[in-house]
């Protein structure tokens, strides 16, 4: 891991491979450990896969918006001398940010890959849920969070269940949220529940877009995803089927083959490696 400085914070990131930047957005409220599957694509791009302010190696601040998050990711390429616009890919919460960052930064954004995720706003049952659950994380700890959340971020049919993997993609999971600190927590929390509708504001965005949902995905349907490819500019929707709301990481071979097909459709098959 890399510790790259910013203007009022520091941000670890993992790096590898060469080509065409790639920038990982993890979802809340885990860390960069949960884009493991995704590195075999270091063989034909450029990974950059940072701890989002206040999770994993990245907690000398807290989270307070998306807005931030997004500027932070900005900053990171900055600070690594990533020059050229990069491929921005991120699941739930990540996608947030990732939207942010193609509304705010659209010069940085080469495609995007929104990932079980979604366009639009909480609703005030989804933030008093938020609330609910930031006000029992301070009392009680992490494991409220975990025990609330795993159940519900990975899918439950006997086809999914019966993967050789399924009780390492959970105990990687528990891990990362039991390591993840309560302020943290209850900080993206609140920043998650306030942060603004998109729906209009990504009707402007032109960059290729590629859309990725568990096909058993509950926290965040197909039908949320389904929307933003209407009314994207240039999207595409892959549903991935026996997959829930982390399907990079339950499917990584049929992720990684979908971005590796949209970037060589939408970036030229001379700057993607074929292997």
């Amino acid at each position: 891991m890399q510790i790259v400085p910013l203007a009022d914070t520091s941000l670890a990131v993992h790096t590898r491979g060469s080509g065409i930047p790639l920038l990982l957005l993890h979802g809340f409220p885990l860390d960069h450990t949960m884009w493991s599957g995704q590195e075999p694509l270091a063989e034909s791009l450029r990974l950059i896969v940072p701890d989002q302010r206040g999770f994993g190696g990245s907690r000398d601040a807290l989270p307070e918006s998306v807005e931030q998050l997004a500027d932070d990711a900005v900053a990171l390429l900055d600070g690594l001398h990533v020059s050229e616009p990069a491929v921005v890919c991120g699941l739930s919460m990540g996608g947030y940010v990732a939207q942010q960052i193609a509304v705010r930064h659209p010069h940085r954004v080469r495609g995007l890959v929104l990932v079980d995720t979604k366009l639009e706003a909480d609703t005030p049952a989804g933030r008093a849920g938020r609330a609910d659950l930031a006000a029992k994380v301070a009392r009680l700890g992490q494991a409220v969070a975990a025990e609330a959340m795993i159940p519900n971020l990975l899918a439950s049919s006997d086809a999914a269940r019966g993967r050789p993997r399924r009780a390492e993609i959970e105990a990687l999971l528990r891990r990362t949220i039991l390591a993840t600190p309560v302020p943290t927590i209850v900080a993206a929390l609140a920043a998650l529940g306030a942060r603004p509708d998109m729906t209009d504001a990504m009707r402007g965005v032109t960059a290729p877009t590629l859309l990725v949902v568990g096909a058993e995905d509950i926290l965040t349907p197909p039908e949320c995803l389904e929307r933003a490819e209407r009314l994207m500019p240039d999207a595409r929707l892959l549903i991935v089927p026996a997959a829930g709301h982390m399907a990079p990481l339950e499917e990584p071979e049929t992720f990684n083959a979908a971005l590796l097909e949209f970037l060589r459709e939408t970036v030229g098959r001379s700057r993607v490696a074929m292997g």
